[in-house]
């Protein structure tokens, strides 16, 4: 007989905010000091910062959805360098047991793994520490970059969506009995 499994929510703010150290990158907090090297990647609503003050007031938008527990945004930290090298995080629906994935990596540091390293932290954190039963992230069709990262992480295309926009999923390599 099947039995559906019930998985209490951990939802943020947390006491405190969670660090996950991987291999290669880490997933932390970002520092006042660092939004000014991220600026070209400071999004809010889909809308980019163009100035270090848009930036500013962006990340205190998202530490404010942070802490009325409707976000967690992490800067993706290379653990060589200590340097964030991109964002990523759950952006909506955790009060309903799902997370949208976003993520992004600054041009320079493309093609090196940082971004597969950090989306993989960041599954975990969502399934074991959030108490996520879906997780999904959506891309355009031409970000062929961001469609092999989903992909070789076990996300699967379910949507095409407007605007060029694809909707994939993750699907757990665990099965329940």
């Amino acid at each position: 007989m099947a039995h559906n499994r019930i998985t209490k929510m951990n939802l943020p703010p947390y006491s405190i905010f969670p660090n996950i150290i991987g291999d290669k990158v880490s997933l932390r907090q970002i520092q006042p000091t660092e939004v000014d090297d991220i600026i070209e990647i400071s999004y809010y609503n889909a809308i980019q910062a163009t100035t270090v003050e848009q930036a500013i007031e962006m990340q205190g938008k998202i530490n404010k959805d942070y802490t009325d527990g409707n976000s967690i945004h992490w800067g993706i930290a290379d653990n060589v360098t200590d340097k964030i090298v991109g964002t990523c995080g759950y952006y909506r629906g955790l009060d309903k047991g799902a997370g949208e994935l976003g993520f992004v990596l600054l041009h320079q540091h493309r093609g090196q793994g940082f971004m597969t390293a950090a989306i993989a932290l960041a599954i975990e954190f969502g399934i074991n520490n959030i108490g996520l039963r879906r997780i999904w992230a959506e891309t355009t069709q031409d970000n062929e970059r961001a469609i092999k990262v989903l992909e070789h992480l076990n996300f699967f295309k379910i949507a095409d969506l407007d605007d060029n926009g694809i909707e994939y999923e993750f699907i757990s390599r665990r099965y329940d009995s």
